[in-house]
């Protein structure tokens, strides 16, 4: 909006604002404006949820039996806090002429209102079930593949319908239609594994934060032709502006994780991890770096392979390989303290950020 307001109309008048036409700019005013928005409403919105929430987040049953006494009682639908900073903020600083910022933002606010739902009825009828898996996964597929149809359509033939490989120059491979399977995947994939993630004290949110900052990064390289062409990557115009969205969420992921930060004044909830992963694939997708994205949020990827396994292994053998899925909660059982996993899994989610982003030179 600020792009409208002050760049287009007023730039040759007021040399000052031409800065508004700088992506660099934009992003850390995105970031600052989340940040002040969380902070802002923040207070406020976590009291009214615990008074709307009375006795909380409904704790499992089946979990680490010390989260029923210490996380008892700690309100849910933090995500709130997230989505209201990151929306506003994208809103007033990206060029919203970029249609791959509606699609992201789509995306987000439609996992978002699915989190909300699933949130609401494990608040209200008191137990963990909350939204029914089949429709859960039917909304999140649906969604992901208008997405999906959509960043396909905008992008120019050689591209669309085609999966970009790392480590090699310009190397895609087509798969026409199936490209949709394939964005969906990446999408609603990235959404639950964000959503497994999410279980202890900040947990989740820094390691979306570092992978949103390698992001801002890959988007405003591949949507710079210069940068582009001259890193080797597949250029993909007006996707650049998805810097500022990917800003606006980290900005909103500090805010949050201020009052989420150990011991947790709210969680985000299915509110706010599912459309937190979820905009990440989105992005992923627009700049063709879904594979990319499985190194970046290798974190991510982990905690959903170690429920798969504990799931299958179960069901073949009637054994666990972990003492507790997900993974984090098997630490929890091994006798480690909250904050040294939430801390060494940061550290991870750090080095596996810079391992994707030396796919960017590594060519």
């Amino acid at each position: 909006m600020f792009h409208f307001l002050f760049y287009l109309p007023h730039a040759d008048q007021m040399a000052f604002l031409r800065l508004f036409k700088y992506l660099s700019f934009r992003s850390a005013g995105a970031v600052l404006t989340a940040l002040f928005i969380a902070f802002w409403i923040g207070p406020s919105l976590i009291a009214w949820l615990k008074v709307k929430q009375g006795k909380g987040q409904p704790i499992r049953e089946d979990g680490p039996q010390r989260h029923i006494l210490e996380k008892k009682g700690t309100p849910t639908m933090g995500g709130l806090l997230i989505l209201i900073s990151v929306m506003v903020s994208t809103l007033l600083w990206a060029d919203l002429t970029s249609w791959y910022v509606w699609i992201v933002l789509f995306v987000t606010l439609s996992y978002g209102l699915l989190g909300f739902a699933d949130d609401y009825l494990k608040v209200s009828k008191r137990n963990t079930a909350g939204v029914s898996g089949k429709l859960r996964l039917l909304v999140e597929f649906g969604v992901a593949f208008i997405a999906t149809f959509a960043i396909m359509q905008l992008e120019p033939a050689g591209q669309s319908g085609a999966l970009a490989v790392p480590f090699f120059k310009n190397l895609l491979i087509p798969f026409g239609l199936f490209f949709l399977v394939i964005g969906a995947v990446v999408i609603a994939g990235s959404a639950n594994a964000v959503n497994f993630t999410d279980g202890l004290d900040g947990l989740a949110i820094m390691p979306v934060m570092i992978a949103a900052a390698a992001f801002v990064i890959i988007a405003y390289m591949v949507g710079n032709e210069r940068f582009a062409t001259y890193l080797q990557l597949i250029y993909v115009r007006d996707t650049g502006e998805l810097a500022v969205f990917l800003a606006a969420l980290i900005g909103a992921g500090l805010g949050f994780l201020w009052y989420n930060a150990p011991p947790a004044s709210v969680f985000m909830g299915d509110t706010g991890s599912l459309p937190l992963g979820g905009a990440l694939g989105a992005v992923a997708v627009s700049v063709k770096h879904e594979i990319v994205l499985a190194i970046v949020g290798g974190l991510f990827v982990l905690e959903t392979v170690s429920v798969i396994v504990q799931v299958v292994s179960f069901k073949l053998t009637g054994k666990r390989v972990f003492r507790m899925a997900p993974i984090h909660h098997h630490f929890e059982q091994l006798g480690w303290r909250e904050p040294t996993i939430v801390i060494r899994f940061w550290i991870i989610a750090v080095v596996l950020a810079l391992i994707g982003l030396s796919t960017l030179k590594l060519r």
